[in-house]
């Protein structure tokens, strides 16, 4: 009998099972794959994170947290998870990635700048972008270490007495009038409450709830820079998200330490999917839609192209997270906090997880994030 069962130990159940850990909690983890694996959502060497939070104010306070969280594991596991780089949100003064991001750092008193085209090509010499883009820098973005960071929370968990079961997957969950039950091929085990934090698995452990999830497959792509990686180094270079003017979104990165090449990706641009059967395969369409960006925008970066991986997003309609206890039942907590935004999240997330498992509540704002909203 343990006093919580997690399922999904990605980036958001690898944080819960720490943060349960931590509390003195007895934990069982159940994952379907290894440790920090790379078939889900939750690797790719960097993911952005940041604070004028372009798609609603309203995750500021959780991003906040966040940050403090991110220290905190990183000072518990003595290695390194967030590096500070500045990031730019660029676009049309009315685009999303520059109106969203500038209406949080408003509201939120965040610190922030407001470049236009020619301060952006000074500043920051691979962009060149059209002279009627701006862009919002924000210094204290960054990206976080997706894979390093879920073995940091795996590993402190373990330390703190958390059990652990890798290749595992869950196979059905029911509950009981003690608690919850978890059928797995290995056996049956009980606790007093459950977590649900299964990524693209959420259709099938959520399925009671009827909820609108897709999931989709994106491409991450690692390009060497014509002339070198230097005008992309660490101190030189930010992370930033651009949004073109016919809504497109793509992102990326400076060079990585230990990384070969230079990361740019596509933001919401990837086919519907069955996490079960993913093409990893990536062909030359895929490659030739991510070279006529950035040889337009950031044509320096157009260099040979080493490395591609791909990933999966879980979305929703309105891209917002799916936070909650569950409706029918007050000791189940579920979590599909994607949309392909919600890595940087991991920390406090597994926070909040942590405290609907114990408490039954949490003092971070949900409401947003609430499943009701689409009539479950």
């Amino acid at each position: 009998m343990y006093d919580t069962i997690i399922i999904g130990l990605g980036g958001m159940g690898s944080a819960t099972a720490y943060q349960l850990a931590r509390r003195g909690k007895r934990v069982l983890g159940l994952e379907r794959f290894t440790p920090a694996h790379n078939q889900g959502s939750s690797h790719g060497k960097s993911r952005v994170i940041r604070q004028a939070y372009l798609e609603d104010p309203a995750y500021v306070p959780l991003l906040l947290r966040a940050y403090e969280l991110w220290e905190q594991i990183e000072r518990d596991a003595g290695t390194h998870l967030l590096t500070i780089t500045g990031g730019l949100m660029i676009g049309n003064a009315d685009s999303q990635t520059f109106r969203g991001s500038l209406q949080s750092a408003q509201q939120w008193n965040l610190p922030h700048e407001i470049l236009d085209a020619q301060d952006i090509a000074r500043r920051f010499t691979p962009l060149q972008p059209p002279p009627e883009m701006v862009a919002l820098y924000e210094a204290k973005a960054g990206f976080v270490h997706p894979e390093d960071s879920v073995w940091a929370h795996l590993q402190q968990a373990m330390r703190l007495g958390a059990v652990l079961h890798f290749t595992e997957p869950a196979l059905s969950w029911e509950a009981t009038a003690s608690g919850v039950r978890v059928a797995t091929a290995n056996g049956v085990y009980e606790a007093e409450t459950l977590v649900i934090a299964p990524g693209a698995w959420a259709p099938e452990l959520m399925g009671d709830l009827q909820l609108p999830f897709r999931i989709t497959r994106q491409v991450l792509y690692w390009f060497e820079p014509r002339g070198g990686v230097g005008p992309f180094a660490i101190g030189k270079f930010p992370i930033y998200i651009w949004e073109l003017a016919d809504g497109t979104q793509f992102y990326g990165f400076p060079a990585q330490p230990g990384v070969p090449g230079v990361k740019v990706a596509f933001f919401h641009k990837g086919l519907l999917c069955d996490p079960n059967q993913v093409n990893r395969i990536v062909n030359d369409d895929d490659v030739q839609q991510m070279r006529a960006v950035i040889g337009r925008y950031i044509p320096s970066l157009n260099g040979e192209l080493l490395n591609t991986a791909t990933c999966l997003y879980t979305e929703v309609p309105d891209q917002h997270f799916v936070i909650a206890l569950h409706p029918q039942h007050s000791n189940v907590a579920i979590a599909s906090p994607c949309s392909g935004h919600g890595y940087k999240f991991c920390s406090v997330v597994g926070e909040i997880l942590a405290d609907l498992a114990t408490d039954g509540q949490t003092s971070q704002p949900l409401d947003l994030f609430s499943p009701a909203r689409f009539g479950a």
